[in-house]
């Protein structure tokens, strides 16, 4: 061929690939047109004219009960069903696991760990209170995933499970439930039968956490559940008490602490929820007035009378009602305003107290009046303000928030009736100045919805500074890691400003405060007076210190009061992941188990209670609790809402993984504890969000979907849809590894043993499937490794999906199909290869499914004593499968496949496809003669052939062109398979109903009054649409010329 004959036909080649676009660019366009007409045709027909069609029911899938006996293994020798069904696939196996023991660390024989190493979680005790949302789901499914691979690797594995007390919510719910049921108090049994009570609704409803957990799969050791209130962290709980108030970090002091009037106890700072409010609002209070509301979000501004003087001072505060335990004004030094003032006295209006004017440089000059009205006992600034200045501290409120006799003439209204008195007073004195919005937020118990109030209150406190800093050195050090560094940045953040924890509640379910005060006969002593305790670990040890104390007294003199207070539930949750291992005691399993790998939780409890147990752990234990924590987002609904019971959005995993109807989801706010109010607003929230329920999804697919929105975000916003979707691809996994990997097999298949990778006979397509194995075992350890759970299961389910089922698959039927013995053994034992690996590489994430699946495969040989999957060995990256010349071959390959789907696509040829490829690149013509035909005819649909033309033979004539690279093309054969003159009629139809539009638009646009009344963006649309129509029509006149040439070929 002369250089001419080439150029023109690279000229030709380049006329054919730009005749191509036009033809795509005008059936794009084409078809978006004849669907806008279409839209506007139905738009423009009555009702009455659409044809109604009947719906048709479908009829539901037959589940057949799962008969095995509980504990024994499942009957795999009947036939396996038709479509993947989560109720059958899910049924029989955890029970099964438990009862072998594979849940249970593996030891060496003298008792040791396995020289692979250990890996050991304690599971986030969930409260006991109630069930468990789809954030423990998010928890359970990292968790277990972590602990599934680990033993695969061959490591000694322990997941500890357990629940924890959880004091005031415990409480709260089994009240409520006396309540509602028996119309009675805890007061009206007494502690001691209260407490009772509550032990027998954990006995009733505590089992309900540990069913979820094992539904969803989690593989934790059920030997060893702890109850936090079990006697061994009770002892725990005592011990550490003990020995840090002997050390002095626990003292006993009278300061301010977050207080509801409603519970009437201590509540810690993650009890509190700060509602914003953007200005003036009127609200209820629990335990106020039904009838009424009382505003909040307000400023007032009074005044107080200087002593001996006409003069006067304002002040201006949100909480009015505190101006009664008033004990000083404050403005700053260096205002001049008020520099004369300082050192004066107001007096107050209601009792006559003297007041004095000091100042401190915590005052904002530039902030209301500049002068700031200072109540110690009732506001945490100015608690610290009282300290510095030796103020009176003096509290207005009773427990159940009615002001007091220091509140007089007041006494005896609840505080919020008093605010409304006190302006009242305020007013009739002529005192009152003026009431602004003002933006502020109000903190509210999350346990009883009641406005918190700052009180004073003698307490038990945990200095942590000291503790703090050992914590802040073990991440600096790298003995403790925090992923992701976001939450790194916040550990130091909160730790640096740590301040001493109130560790007092007052309440009767918990851990007693193992403290005595200390009466002695014929004296008064001060229960303020921290000489007159002592903490032991029993009351006749508490005796012996006390006569320690007081060596002139008789013991018989010496009576013990222990404090009726229980310590916060999270001084029990500090001690955690020691105390369930024996510790105080030196046993074996603290010896092996502690420290943990890994303390995977949500970032939102960082500090309240992954630093207690860091600061915990290595002051009692002198080492870290675990080596990493790892912080995952936080879930909330698909509309980016924080699940609340009120909102109707929270998530039951259990009805992700069986269905729920929405009928039965409403019908159980009805049973619950929530304000009927709040119920009519879930219920709307539920019916906007689940108009048909929840659809079954099963485990392995919300676990699934769970682990792949984890990306280390602060958030995830879950669609439940997506879940579903991932059901899907379980029913991928059956539908391959049953319908096409065993019936392709063959019943009497046996694979090669282990050791043997590589056979010498695989084809192109085996050692790339190989090798994508192999990428995938390699990247799916490496992101679970650096905890990048999103990443792992993409890795797999694309292997899965795109790698192993869209393709190795789709190549294997015609190799398997034929009559060439070696290929198809070959194929066989790389399909074998595939299947058993894939479903090892998925486990951890999908423990159901994978299990079924691969009980049903074939054993290799030399393993039959693997008796589960979850005990096989995890893939990893093998020498033998790395062929990155295969992957790169196969791509050349598959760039040849691509470009023939595009002509078959372009030309609407579904069968009967004649297809030439046509290469001067000898490497790729050696690969196409030798493994390309195979690899074509199992991925190409629609070809009847596919001949490799060598360099320089002559393309049929008729043929189509679809360039692959510069050396490569690849040709189909249009003519006689394609009706030229039916493709050009529906061109020209296609190119006069462009041309009208087009006139039509140009007509509109050019009328004379278009300029001036026409909407710019009417405007704006009418010039894109006409620049479309013009490109149309340049598109479709191209169109129709290439098939006028192909037609005279």
């Amino acid at each position: 061929m002369t250089d001419v004959e080439k150029s023109e036909k690279a000229k030709e080649r380049e006329a054919l690939k730009e005749q191509q676009k036009l033809e795509k660019l005008a059936k794009f366009e084409a078809k978006k047109k004849a669907l806008e007409e279409a839209k506007a045709v139905a738009a423009a027909k009555p009702v009455s004219e659409k044809p109604k069609k009947e719906k048709v029911k479908e009829e539901p899938a037959v589940i057949i009960p799962d008969s095995t006996p509980h504990g024994e293994k499942k009957d795999l020798s009947v036939p396996y069903a038709a479509a993947y069904n989560p109720v059958q696939v899910e049924a029989a196996w955890y029970q099964w696991w438990e009862k072998c023991g594979f849940f249970e660390p593996e030891l060496t024989a003298d008792g040791q760990n396995k020289p692979e190493g250990v890996f050991v979680i304690s599971i986030p005790p969930p409260n006991v209170t109630g069930s468990l949302h789809i954030g423990h789901a998010l928890t359970s499914s990292i968790q277990d995933t972590l602990v599934r691979w680990n033993r695969m690797l061959g490591k000694t594995t322990l997941y500890v499970p357990g629940c924890d007390h959880a004091g005031i919510a415990t409480q709260v719910v089994v009240e409520k439930k006396l309540m509602k049921e028996r119309k009675i108090t805890r007061h009206d049994l007494g502690r001691e039968v209260f407490v009772q009570e509550i032990w027998k609704w954990k006995e009733e409803f505590g089992g309900k956490i540990y069913n979820q957990i094992r539904r969803l799969g989690t593989s934790v050791d059920w030997n060893r559940v702890a109850f936090t209130m079990d006697p061994g962290p009770s002892s725990a709980v005592v011990e550490a008490f003990v020995r840090m108030h002997e050390e002095g970090i626990i003292y006993r002091e009278n300061r301010l602490v977050n207080w509801c009037t409603k519970l009437k106890t201590a509540i810690s700072n993650l009890e509190v929820e700060n509602k914003e409010l953007t200005g003036r609002e009127f609200l209820s209070v629990p335990d106020h007035d039904p009838t009424k509301k009382y505003e909040f979000g307000v400023i007032i501004s009074f005044a107080y009378h200087i002593e001996g003087t006409n003069e006067e001072i304002v002040v201006a505060t949100t909480r009015l009602e505190t101006m009664l335990g008033d004990t000083a004004i404050a403005v700053n030094p260096t205002d001049a305003r008020y520099k004369n003032k300082i050192g004066k006295y107001v007096v107050h209006p209601f009792n006559g107290r003297r007041i004095p004017i000091i100042a401190d440089d915590y005052v904002d000059k530039e902030f209301g009046t500049g002068a700031v009205k200072i109540t110690p006992s009732h506001d945490q600034n100015d608690y610290a303000i009282g300290k510095r200045h030796n103020l009176p501290f003096i509290n207005i409120f009773t427990d159940d928030g009615k002001v007091n006799e220091e509140g007089a003439p007041f006494t005896g209204m609840q505080r919020f009736d008093a605010r409304v008195a006190v302006l009242a007073a305020l007013k009739e004195r002529g005192l009152y100045k003026e009431t602004k919005p003002n933006p502020m937020q109000l903190p509210i118990c999350t346990r009883s919805g009641n406005v918190v109030e700052p009180l004073m209150k003698p307490q038990w406190w945990v200095n942590c500074k000291g503790m703090a800093a050992k914590a802040m050195d073990a991440v600096k050090s790298g003995e403790l890691e925090i992923i992701p560094k976001t939450s790194e940045k916040e550990w130091f953040i909160w730790l640096e400003k740590i301040q001493d924890w109130c560790i007092s509640r007052q309440l009767w379910w918990g851990h007693r405060v193992p403290a005595y005060f200390i009466k002695i006969k014929g004296e008064e002593n001060d229960a303020m007076d921290s000489k007159y305790w002592v903490s032991a670990r029993s009351e006749s040890e508490a005796l012996e210190k006390a006569h320690a104390k007081f060596p002139k007294q008789a013991k018989k003199d010496i009576t013990l009061e222990q404090d009726p207070d229980v310590l916060d539930t999270w001084f029990s949750a500090g001690l955690w992941p020691f105390s369930i291992q024996g510790w105080p005691n030196k046993t074996n399993d603290l010896k092996n188990f502690y420290p943990n790998a890994i303390l995977e939780t949500g970032w939102d409890i960082l500090f309240f209670w992954v630093a207690r147990m860091v600061m915990m752990g290595i002051h009692l234990t002198g080492q870290v609790p675990f080596k990493q924590v790892f912080c995952h987002a936080m879930v909330r609904d698909a509309h980016g809402r924080k699940m609340s019971k009120s909102l109707g959005n929270v998530i039951d995993p259990l009805d992700v993984i069986e269905g729920i109807a929405l009928a039965d989801l409403q019908a159980r706010l009805d049973s619950g504890n929530l304000d009927p109010r709040e119920v009519v607003k879930a219920k709307e929230g539920q019916a906007k969000d689940y108009p048909n329920g929840i659809p079954q999804c099963g485990t392995d697919a919300l676990r699934f979907t769970l682990l792949n929105y984890s990306s280390g975000g602060r958030d995830i916003n879950l669609d439940i849809l997506r879940v579903e979707g991932y059901r899907k691809f379980c029913n991928k996994l059956w539908n391959a590894v049953l319908k096409m990997g065993l019936e392709k097999l063959g019943a009497h298949f046996m694979p090669q043993p282990a050791e043997i990778y590589i056979t010498g006979k695989e084809s192109l397509a085996d050692l790339w499937i190989l090798n994508r194995l192999n990428v995938a075992a390699r990247e799916t350890n490496l992101a679970l490794e650096q905890r990048n759970f999103m990443q792992a299961t993409n890795v797999v389910y694309n292997f899965w999906m795109y790698e192993l089922c869209d393709v190795y698959l789709e190549i294997c039927k015609p190799i398997l199909a034929g009559t060439d013995e070696v290929a198809r053994r070959a194929t066989r034992d790389t399909l074998y290869t595939c299947l058993d690996a894939g479903l090892k590489l998925l486990h951890p994430m999908m423990p159901f499914v994978t299990e079924e699946l691969w009980q049903r495969l074939p054993r290799r040989d030399n393993d039959p004593l693997c008796q589960t999957i979850m005990k096989a060995k995890y893939p990893v990256d093998i020498a033998a499968w790395n062929h990155p010349e295969a992957d790169a071959d196969f791509e050349n390959v598959n760039k040849v496949v691509r470009a023939a789907r595009s002509l078959l696509a372009d030309y609407n040829i579904k069968k009967e496809g004649h297809l030439f490829v046509q290469t001067t690149n000898s490497v790729l013509f050696g690969i196409l003669q030798t493994d390309g035909v195979n690899i074509t005819a199992g991925l190409i649909k629609g070809a009847k052939s596919l001949a490799v033309l060598p360099p320089g033979r002559a393309v049929p004539a008729g043929c189509a062109v679809s360039p692959v690279s510069g050396d490569c093309n690849v040709y189909l054969l249009v003519k006689g398979m394609v009706d030229f003159d039916a493709e050009i009629a529906k061109l020209e139809s296609s190119k006069a109903k462009a041309t009208a539009a087009l006139a039509d638009l140009n007509k509109k646009m050019a009328a004379a009054d278009y300029a001036t009344k026409v909407k710019a963006e009417i405007k704006e649309i009418n010039a894109n649409k006409k620049t479309t129509l013009e490109t149309e029509l340049v598109t479709l006149s191209a169109a129709i010329k290439n098939f006028e040439s192909l037609k005279s070929m």
